[in-house]
């Protein structure tokens, strides 16, 4: 929640905050820890994530600053001043009144600096009467979180290219990372109350810590961010490997769904789902946690004052056991994010922050028998649209992963290796959607209408309204399900029969439908639905300008009579 609202509002906000005001910093192991005290602290310090090296928010957003102060402090005004590191010349000056922190007795403070062009060194120096604190080696950039579960948590140094990414990590100072300890709580804190990494610059140290630092696609990710942008990008993660969707949405955010939390506990922590998880997920099974809001309240909650650019996304395997809200929940986890993070920043956040994510890929060779799971939540990732943006996820995009399939991965299958491959269809879609960058093609081929043929039992794609060019791959991945009446559509789990390829145009690609015999109509058609749809790389239609592969997708409708009219999707 912000500070800066009505007088009630500021009210509610500040009960909010007191979740974790009153506490101090201590340092234990390679984990930066926040102990709460017994009574108030009488230091001036920045809230947890402020603190030297770290990348504020450019313009034409304004970054927000807080942090605490002493009780006898109440009422004073907190001198925050931008000051530039290179000839140390005040470049603005910024005051706030030092609230009262309800529950440690202390105060609390906030300012909104003025909108900055990107670049720096700056210090960001506060001042209470004696008392001053800085802030060194500021830099101005775009902010960008990365969450999710072990997929984004699975770190750089376990990638195919690990030994060339880290030793190039140092010629990009202007990258810098922080990552949150992974925490649980069940209320909403208000600052972190523990920090893996604090900010740091790129190197062997900050980016080499296994499956604790640092997240292998916020990294490559952020990485082409900078080199196409040319300025300083700022990477917060905060991830924990084998949880689901609800964990990470506050208790709003699942009531759009009309879920429960009672009813939720039940399904996460069942045996069944635990057993479902560990199936999916040797290497973390259902160790995260999987009560829902726990993850927002500790890693997400915490976070909500910062001025941020934009999210990236890494997650839906822990839902794949029970897939069928995900269509609701992960819309409706994104929304709430944006709303928060709106409000906490002070209105400085996008109330419609760019929001990307990964499809999820493939898990095991046995997956290409399994139609439930993993192909449903691919589906719902999109709102059952099928592509993003769209208009229940808007200024969203994606990458999707169906062919990153790595078998061989010690870390199993469900961890691919190939961070790198996706990692660029991710940025190629962020440069288009959060930047308005033309890209080209920024994500896989989707059909936009239809021709049908009773007599040669065909039916015939048309891609993207015939605007980009398609290759094939390979001539699987296609069903039809059909009926010998037009009304009776088909369940996921019906009869459906593969229709193989027989053509491939420019923009367009035909389907045989004959196996399915004489006086019966198409009453569905699905692309790549399975678990594990195909080999590395091989699955059936990609783009030809930037080589991305078609999205799963699925209709289940009457597709005509067959009079070869054009239809659309």
């Amino acid at each position: 929640m912000s500070l800066y609202m009505s007088p009630l509002l500021r009210t509610v906000a500040l009960i909010f905050f007191t979740f974790a005001c009153g506490l101090r910093l201590v340092c234990g192991d390679d984990t930066l820890r926040f102990k709460p005290k017994g009574e108030h602290d009488s230091t001036l310090r920045f809230a947890s994530y402020y603190a030297d090296h770290m990348v504020l928010q450019k313009a034409p957003q304004r970054a927000t600053v807080w942090g605490y102060a002493s009780a006898d402090d109440i009422g004073s005004y907190v001198t925050v001043q931008l000051i530039s590191g290179r000839d140390l010349t005040v470049v603005s000056t910024h005051q706030a009144t030092i609230k009262a922190d309800i529950q440690s007795g202390g105060g609390v403070w906030v300012v909104k600096l003025t909108a900055t062009p990107p670049g720096g060194p700056y210090v960001v120096k506060a001042t209470v009467e004696a008392q001053s604190i800085e802030m060194k080696d500021v830099l101005f950039g775009d902010v960008w979180l990365c969450g999710g579960q072990s997929n984004m948590q699975f770190g750089l140094e376990y990638i195919f290219n690990a030994s060339e990414e880290l030793a190039s990590a140092k010629n990009y100072p202007h990258i810098r990372l922080f990552d949150t300890k992974m925490i649980a709580s069940p209320v909403p804190l208000a600052d972190l109350q523990a920090i893996t990494l604090q900010w740091s610059l790129p190197s062997n140290a900050s980016l080499a810590g296994g499956w604790t630092y640092f997240s292998a696609m916020c990294w490559l990710y952020g990485k082409q961010l900078h080199e196409t942008l040319g300025y300083p990008i700022g990477l917060v993660e905060s991830c924990w490997g084998g949880t689901p969707v609800e964990a990470w949405s506050s208790p709003d955010a699942l009531r759009q769904c009309g879920l429960k939390q009672s009813d939720l506990e039940k399904q996460l922590t069942s045996e069944s789902n635990k057993r479902e998880l560990m199936k999916m997920d040797p290497v973390f099974g259902y160790m995260g946690p999987q009560q829902s809001s726990q993850l927002w309240n500790a890693m997400i909650h915490p976070l909500l004052n910062m001025t941020i650019y934009g999210a990236i996304w890494y997650q839906g395997e822990a839902n794949g056991g029970r897939p069928d809200t995900y269509n609701c929940t992960f819309p409706s986890m994104i929304d709430d994010w944006r709303k928060n993070f709106y409000f906490g920043s002070g209105f400085e956040t996008s109330s419609l922050f760019p929001f990307g994510f990964v499809q999820i890929g493939p898990n095991g060779p046995d997956g290409s028998k399994i139609i439930r799971g993993f192909p449903d939540i691919r589906w719902h990732q999109t709102a059952d649209v099928g592509y993003v943006p769209n208009p229940r996820m808007k200024n969203v995009f994606m990458a999707t992963a169906v062919d990153d399939t790595d078998f061989s991965s010690p870390h199993g299958p469900i961890h691919p290796r190939d961070k790198t491959t996706i990692s660029k269809r991710l940025a190629v879609a962020g440069l288009t959607v959060a930047y308005g960058m033309d890209r080209g093609q920024f994500q896989g081929p989707f059909p936009s209408s239809y021709e049908i043929s009773r007599t040669q039992a065909t039916l015939t794609l048309m891609y993207d309204f015939n605007r980009f060019k398609i290759q094939q791959r390979s001539s699987s991945g296609f069903e039809v399900c059909c009926s010998r009446d037009t009304v009776t559509l088909c369940p996921v789990d019906g009869n459906w029969t593969a229709a193989p390829v027989v053509n491939v145009g420019v923009t367009t690609v035909q389907l045989s439908w004959r196996a399915c015999g004489a006086d019966t109509y198409v009453m569905g058609l699905r692309y790549e639905w399975r678990l594990t749809p195909c080999a590395y790389k091989k699955c059936a239609i990609y783009s030809v300008e930037n080589e991305l592969p078609a999205p799963p997708f699925i209709f289940q409708r009457f597709f005509g009579l067959g009079d070869n009219a054009t239809n659309n999707l």
